[in-house]
């Protein structure tokens, strides 16, 4: 007997796949309802396409995304662990990934200042009068972690699932005239949401995470402009990385708070913006944010999977539940229009994309260790290879001396393909002789010998540039 618990879709029979474009990927066991002591259920994997020539591309993209596992990058490179001690999506996250956070977070602060952002820091917790003015306590409490109170009369307090009340309550410290807008506030700040078990996965589903998340304050008038000014930012963040990006408007849920009015009005804004940029998006019906539609910005890595980072999320409702106003030019007070926006999504997720998208092998500016220098004896070139290293690290390059006992090759192999290091500098009798260094690259082999200084100055200027190839060949 044969029953169908599969929601669909589904054919009539399988002669509609032509072709015989038909992979059985895998079978797994599992119990009905989950529960060890119903019947052992068959679980059945299979993919299938239109044609064989698809369904090869298919099996070459996934087994290219197995070996860019971010989980399994992350043990080999030393990137990050979850520790059941600590609790599911909660990460802790090791040297050498807090270094490429690091770099990412510079640049994310220093572009913010040249924008035009401010840029603040909100506590952690707070009391739960602030989640209801939002509306956070009706529309969003299965997601929120509520500290225990200890005593009736204790006030109940939550720690933070988004920024955005904070930011607001900022606005709301000071008064503002037209001339103040618009007011863009940022913050990496870290917040916690409930996820069920199930849903967690390495970096890319965590139930504490650091958006890189702002909130603009304008005018209607201004929208328009402030809208594109984001784009822009996404457009020049994601050339850094090498990756393009879809779009989706995302509108109005069936759980919302706010005016149909009010909705209308935004939805309208959204697509003006992309509309007026000649973008071509997708329409997500009912899939915007519980207080306003959303613009959600899908990012292409390398092997073509897309994964949803940034957005802009459109809120009349949130100012208004709060009474933000500011002074117009004819003296009158009116609401503002807020802006919630992130560029990477989190640096969480963002990481274990990127993880992916580059293979483990980090462009030279991102590398937790930009240069390894080993050399060939440790008797005999030790001191040589030291003075080497003290250089690089006082020109603030990131640098590793490989003193142990293995052999030079392994070290050189273990360098540049486990660890993915972009460059060994090996140091042997010719190099203390003549001052250069002889250099390896990854993924090249032997670039030649080139002067410390030299050296140096050419990773510099990688770094500088932020370039996306290895440049010293």
């Amino acid at each position: 007997m044969f029953n169908d618990l599969c929601a669909g879709p589904h054919i009539p029979n399988t002669s509609y796949i032509k072709g015989n474009a038909i992979k059985l990927l895998k079978v797994a066991g599992a119990y009905w309802r989950g529960n060890e002591k119903n019947k052992m259920l068959q679980r059945i994997y299979a993919t299938a396409y239109w044609n064989k020539e698809d369904l090869q591309a298919y099996l070459t993209m996934m087994e290219e995304a197995e070996k860019r596992d971010h989980r399994k990058l992350g043990t080999q490179l030393d990137l990050f662990s979850v520790r059941e001690e600590i609790g599911a999506g909660l990460v802790l996250w090791h040297p050498n990934l807090a270094i490429v956070r690091e770099q990412i977070e510079n640049y994310w602060r220093s572009e913010h200042r040249k924008r035009g952002y401010v840029i603040v820091h909100t506590p952690q917790i707070a009391k739960s009068k602030l989640w209801e003015i939002s509306g956070h306590i009706d529309h969003y409490r299965e997601n929120m972690f509520f500290i225990q109170k200890e005593n009736e009369e204790d006030e109940q307090y939550i720690i933070k699932p988004m920024n955005c009340p904070f930011h607001i309550l900022i606005y709301q410290a000071n008064r503002h005239s037209y001339r103040d807008l618009p007011l863009r506030m940022a913050e990496l700040g870290t917040v916690y949401r409930k996820e069920k078990s199930g849903a967690l996965s390495g970096l890319t589903r965590v139930q504490g995470f650091t958006q890189d998340d702002a909130h603009i304050f304008c005018t209607l008038d201004q929208l328009v402009e402030e809208i594109n000014e984001i784009i822009d930012f996404v457009k020049d963040a994601m050339a850094i990385f090498k990756m393009e990006f879809e779009v989706e408007l995302s509108t109005r849920p069936e759980s919302y708070v706010g005016s149909l009015e009010n909705w209308e009005k935004a939805e309208a804004g959204l697509k003006e913006a992309l509309d007026k940029r000649n973008m071509k998006y997708d329409i997500n019906e009912g899939d915007g944010a519980f207080y306003g539609p959303k613009i959600d910005f899908k990012f292409k890595d390398a092997i073509g999977r897309t994964w949803q980072c940034g957005t802009i999320q459109l809120d009349f409702n949130l100012p208004e539940r709060f009474g933000l106003k500011y002074q117009d030019k004819d003296g009158s007070m009116k609401t503002p229009v807020m802006l919630h926006r992130v560029v990477f999504g989190s640096m969480e997720r963002f990481q274990g994309i990127l993880t992916e998208h580059f293979a483990g092998a980090f462009p030279t500016w991102l590398a937790p260790t930009q240069v390894a220098i080993v050399p060939i004896s440790n008797e005999k070139h030790i001191d040589f290879a030291e003075t080497v290293y003290k250089k690089m690290r006082d020109a603030g390059i990131r640098v590793k001396l490989d003193d142990r006992s293995e052999s030079m090759n392994y070290k050189i192999r273990e360098s540049l393909q486990d660890k993915k290091i972009p460059y060994v500098c090996v140091i042997g009798d010719k190099e203390i002789d003549a001052n250069p260094v002889a250099v390896r690259a990854r993924g090249i082999g032997q670039v030649g010998t080139l002067s410390v200084y030299d050296f140096i100055s050419k990773i510099q200027e990688e770094i500088k540039n932020k370039s996306y190839e290895l440049t010293v060949k």
